[in-house]
């Protein structure tokens, strides 16, 4: 229980996060779509409760295209950049806290998950777009507006592997539930923090065992696709002995999970799972002692 445990601590915060130390508390930045009309610009705007002082960035689809292209097909990232978002700095060790409104592919916990990967750290950030869309230029303009506030340059090796580990996360929260798809690459990121894989084998070995732990099955082609994924994210530098630092701030976060349905409904299946393995035990005991 306590491996479960650690993996859904480590199912937000797991990234080590970059210095901000030009970025004032208080501060906001909006990213907008740049093919959002002038009255959608207002209507996102408005249900923000966006300050008349924010500072304000557009995003572009060609920048979408320029992250996600390697991805997911050019016909899903689609020809217009829409969805749009606030980022307000917090106190400092205070954490993300991420809401999300029209955003019907990514889940805030992927986001969450890939903005710690990029760096990004100490904020609150409200997601949106004007009708339902994917939510893939949100991102990208998150990355953008932290790098404003914090004056630090994401590397463009950061913020691809970002948005890939968020399409990715949704994509396998396809075939496996979102909510796995999260705790699989939370778990999979703290094993390697605590004992980094030197091969390929190494790596898929630790995918493998996550994925047991959970009770998920996942293809070879998922395998494969977590491995390339990771070895990316050991190729862009990321700093894995941070992870762990990154745990204590999800806690709050954790008993909210617990105490929510979905989060007593995953804690039943466990049970039930422990349940059928003592009898199995007690069974396999009674036979044995009646030989």
């Amino acid at each position: 229980m306590k491996k479960l445990s650690l993996l859904f601590i480590a199912m937000l915060f797991l990234f080590p996060t970059i210095s901000a130390a030009d970025a004032v508390e208080g501060d906001v930045i909006v990213t907008l779509g740049e093919n959002l009309t002038e009255q959608q610009k207002q209507q996102v705007l408005k249900e923000m409760n966006a300050p008349e002082n924010a500072e304000i960035i557009t995003v572009s689809n060609a920048e979408e295209h320029k992250y996600l292209g390697d991805v997911i097909p050019k016909g899903q990232i689609g020809t217009k950049a829409i969805s749009s978002s606030m980022i307000t700095i917090g106190a400092p060790g205070s954490g993300l806290e991420v809401e999300t409104n029209n955003i019907n592919w990514v889940t805030k916990e992927m986001y969450m998950n890939a903005l710690i990967t990029a760096g990004v750290k100490d904020a609150k950030i409200y997601i949106t777009a004007p009708f339902p869309v994917s939510g893939t230029a949100a991102l990208t303009g998150l990355m953008k507006a932290y790098e404003v506030s914090s004056d630090k340059v994401i590397p463009d090796e950061v913020k691809k592997v970002a948005n890939e580990e968020m399409v990715k996360t949704a994509q396998l929260g396809k075939s496996i539930g979102n909510d796995q798809a999260v705790a699989l690459l939370a778990g999979i990121k703290e094993e390697i923090a605590k004992n980094a894989p030197k091969t390929d084998e190494d790596l898929r070995a630790i995918i493998e065992r996550v994925a047991k732990d959970l009770g998920i099955t996942l293809t070879e082609d998922e395998i494969n696709s977590l491995i390339s994924l990771f070895n990316k994210m050991k190729n862009a530098n990321i700093d894995w002995n941070q992870v762990n630092d990154q745990l204590a701030k999800a806690k709050d976060q954790l008993s909210a999970f617990l105490q929510s349905e979905e989060g007593q409904t995953f804690m039943q299946r466990i049970a039930d799972i422990l349940r059928e393995i003592w009898n199995a035990i007690k069974s396999a005991f009674i036979s044995g002692s009646k030989l």
